[in-house]
């Protein structure tokens, strides 16, 4: 279903952008070109499926590499040209342009050059801004109860996504940040990896960040991508320094507890009241939960900071206002009931490299522990 809604959000609008070309923009004389131009790029996306992303080198590389950058393309291309669309109507009622200006071929082009620049303006700006880590500071005050601590500094990370195609300076800028923010403790909310645990890169990955060393340790959940692997990936995780929580606690000490909950596709996993019954009273407590789809529920647990990923925010407009009716809390900061909620916009992304919405943050929280 996922992959059918791509395919038509894909297809339908290209439908359009070709018809629309073909009637306003393009003279008679360029209509063969046209065609040539547009069937190869529209082809390039299905046709990139065909290729392994692992293979190295070679004309399968390069087809993959362009479709990365294609689908936002036509997206923003479409929204350009429906925008301009809509405009043309209104200046049909209004007439602030004589229709006899509109036919001239000159300011049509002028009109086409300024859609497609706009266009490839807005896929750059996305680029820079999904390859910008930027720190998200957010600090809350909870009730300390029986913790030898009154402070706690968290770094949360969601949705790394490592794959092959992962570049090794992101995440060497994603470790040094890291280091300069020198958290207390490093979470992972899921969707660490990304296609196969034998890819050339992991090594130098688990180099990398096995050397973050925060007081209380690196602990992560598992995403729905983690769980998509042919192969058992628990080595790249232990030579990483993460420590996995499936449906689990930890008890860092008399200062506070971590719960780690499996992904909701897991049909094992345990609901939310029966994991935290086993959690101290006595401690303030965190809960990691991948996807921020039971809001409701672990506001009725003992749980004092949720913190989830997966949404990316839709990572790019107008997906954002789909996963804003989808997920109560899409992105940002929620406090309901005594439960304090987080969702992080992601590290990375699973897909096109392409942010236009939200950012590609490390998510850091300060957490100031009161006496009673």
């Amino acid at each position: 279903m996922f992959h059918t809604i791509i395919t038509l959000s894909y297809t339908i609008p290209s439908i359009y952008l070709f018809l629309r070309f073909w009637q306003f923009y393009i003279q008679k004389k360029h209509r063969i070109w046209f065609v040539l131009v547009f069937a190869l790029l529209f082809t390039l996306y299905p046709l990139s499926g065909l290729f392994d992303d692992r293979a190295e080198g070679g004309f399968g590389n390069i087809i993959v590499a362009i479709s990365d950058y294609l689908l936002p393309f036509f997206l923003y291309l479409f929204l350009s040209v429906l925008t301009t669309d809509l405009l043309l109507l209104l200046n049909l009622a209004i007439k602030i342009i004589p229709r006899e200006k509109l036919r001239e071929r000159p300011l049509r082009q002028r009109m086409m050059m300024i859609i497609i620049s706009l266009a490839l303006l807005v896929v750059i700006a996305g680029v820079i801004n999904f390859n910008t880590i930027r720190v998200t500071e957010k600090q809350i005050v909870l009730p300390g109860k029986s913790s030898d601590i009154n402070h706690l500094n968290i770094a949360f990370v969601s949705d790394f996504h490592l794959e092959e195609k992962t570049p090794i300076g992101f995440v060497e800028r994603f470790v040094s940040k890291i280091r300069i923010l020198n958290p207390d403790i490093l979470l992972y909310g899921g969707d660490i990896m990304e296609g196969f645990s034998e890819a050339d890169k992991m090594e130098e990955f688990e180099v990398l960040l096995s050397s973050i060393k925060p007081g209380f340790g690196i602990y992560g959940v598992l995403g729905n991508h983690d769980r998509s692997f042919r192969n058992d990936t628990s080595d790249f995780y232990s030579r990483s320094g993460i420590i996995i929580l499936k449906d689990s606690i930890f008890i860092a000490g008399n200062s506070f507890a971590l719960a780690g909950r499996n992904d909701s596709r897991d049909e094992r996993r345990m609901s939310a009241g029966d994991l935290l019954k086993g959690a101290p009273e006595n401690l303030p407590l965190i809960v990691m939960d991948h996807r921020p789809t039971e809001i409701n529920q672990l506001s009725e647990t003992s749980a004092d900071i949720v913190l989830s990923g997966h949404t990316h925010h839709g990572q790019m407009f107008p997906i954002n206002l789909i996963t804003k009716k989808v997920y109560e809390l899409s992105y940002g900061y929620l406090k309901k009931g005594e439960t304090h909620f987080f969702v992080s916009s992601g590290i990375r992304l699973w897909g096109p490299p392409v942010r236009t919405v939200a950012k590609s943050e490390i998510l850091m929280i300060d957490i100031i522990f009161t006496t009673d």
